[in-house]
């Protein structure tokens, strides 16, 4: 069987089981990756829906026990991308295919907007979206859960209900009980509308007007609440996603920090430099070549350790 250069975040619930159906029907080529977190009763049996559609439909599959101290959905969501980026680089796949629509980023908004958020966080997901080695595709981007819902009856798709997306005492929940799914059925095309305007503002105003070498990004200093969304956009591509107090914390160290022990920033007077954080031994000729290009210490490691040239 020949791999294709897709690969499917699959989950057996309403989105992703509707997901799957459509890119055989419009013939595009995908290969599926699916993850246990063995939290429900319906687990393995989901897990055995996804070995049986891609045993009938010629698919690929990859899978993964996830067990976790304590289920949370952040601590789900490094797994599962964890696992996927392995897939991705270890396969050579191009792209990951999520099945994320229109309430999920609805939802997004809504609980960023409780925070207290800008632009960058409130509209932080993209139909294509370029990550370091991969490209993330978002079909249903523009869907609604109710579209989605009416294409699944129609065509007698099987899926599974996850019953914890019930449990209000989960903030996403509670929003999605209370606002979102009833605000997008009253006002779903006003909401696509407004979604598309946000995107072409945020596209004005965050250009990507950075330099990169291999994983190594760097930029010229303009205000700090400039700085801090680009770096919180390149974290991102890092497969970081930072949170308020991170971010605080690089605002607070004047650019000069290690994020989950993963990401170095550094700043020298005029730029600041973002990487993978390596710590390593370097010598002397090499750290003399850095000091006379003002390359800041956090970032040396990686830059001798993968020999990038600046």
């Amino acid at each position: 069987m020949e791999k294709s250069s897709n690969l499917l975040g699959f989950s057996g619930g309403v989105d992703s089981s509707a997901l799957f159906f459509y890119l055989l029907e419009k013939n595009i080529p995908f290969d599926i990756a699916i993850v246990n977190y063995h939290t429900r009763d319906t687990s393995n049996e989901e897990v055995e829906y996804a070995k049986n559609l891609a045993k009938k439909h010629n698919k690929k599959i990859y899978i993964k026990d996830c067990f976790l101290d304590k289920f949370s959905e952040k601590s789900a969501r490094e797994c599962r991308y964890k696992f996927f980026e392995e897939i991705i680089k270890k396969e050579n796949y191009d792209t990951l295919i999520l099945a994320h629509q229109l309430n999920d980023r609805f939802e997004w908004f809504l609980m960023q907007l409780s925070k207290g958020a800008g632009l960058k966080e409130l509209i932080a997901m993209e139909e294509y979206e370029k990550r370091d080695f991969y490209t993330i595709w978002r079909p249903f981007y523009n869907l609604s859960r109710e579209e989605i819902e009416e294409y699944l009856k129609k065509n007698n798709i099987k899926y599974f209900i996850d019953k914890s997306n019930f449990d209000i005492k989960y903030k996403r929940n509670f929003i999605r009980a209370h606002f979102s799914n009833e605000f997008i059925k009253l006002y779903k095309d006003g909401v696509k509308k407004s979604f598309k305007y946000l995107e072409e503002d945020k596209k004005l105003i965050l250009n990507e007007n950075w330099e990169k070498k291999e994983k190594l990004y760097w930029f010229k200093k303009e205000n700090p609440l400039i700085d801090i969304k680009k770096i919180d956009i390149i974290a991102k591509k890092l497969g970081i996603l930072l949170t308020k107090s991170q971010r605080d914390e690089i605002l607070k160290t004047d650019f000069s920090c290690v994020i989950q022990g993963k990401i170095a920033i550094d700043s020298n007077d005029n730029e600041i430099f973002i990487s993978p954080y390596i710590k390593t031994k370097m010598d002397k000729t090499f750290k003399e070549e850095m000091r006379i290009k003002k390359i800041p210490p956090k970032v040396r490691g990686y830059i001798y350790k993968d020999n990038i040239k600046i």
